[in-house]
């Protein structure tokens, strides 16, 4: 069964993408926890950080890319969190690498994530 991002890669459901290319899609996380909450996908599904496979490693160069540029065009580039949960006891509910860009206050929020 297809993830909930996958879905959104597909366009089979509505997203507010910010970003997008051959190897990644960006958009606007629909419960933000920080003014600016962005969740960069990795088009290729790959269940969790953990199950990456050496071969999947060059897309964390290209996602660390996206988050600095993302970062700019939102103006949060002064400070930012870049997170990726791994597994059911550390919060991941969507099982499709992905990470949350984080910014926009200098409060206790973000840091508390």
């Amino acid at each position: 069964m297809a993830t909930i991002f996958e879905k959104i890669i597909l366009r089979e459901i509505p997203a507010t993408i910010v970003y997008e290319d051959d190897k990644v899609i960006a958009i606007k996380d629909l419960y933000p926890k920080a003014p600016v909450h962005l969740l960069i996908i990795s088009k290729k599904v790959i269940p969790s950080f953990q199950e990456m496979k050496k071969e999947d490693f060059s897309i964390l160069s290209h996602i660390a890319l996206i988050a600095q540029k993302l970062a700019k065009e939102f103006k949060v580039d002064n400070g930012y969190r870049l997170v990726t949960n791994v597994g059911k006891s550390a919060g991941q509910s969507i099982f499709h690498l992905h990470f949350h860009l984080l910014g926009g206050n200098n409060s206790d929020e973000i840091l508390a994530l």
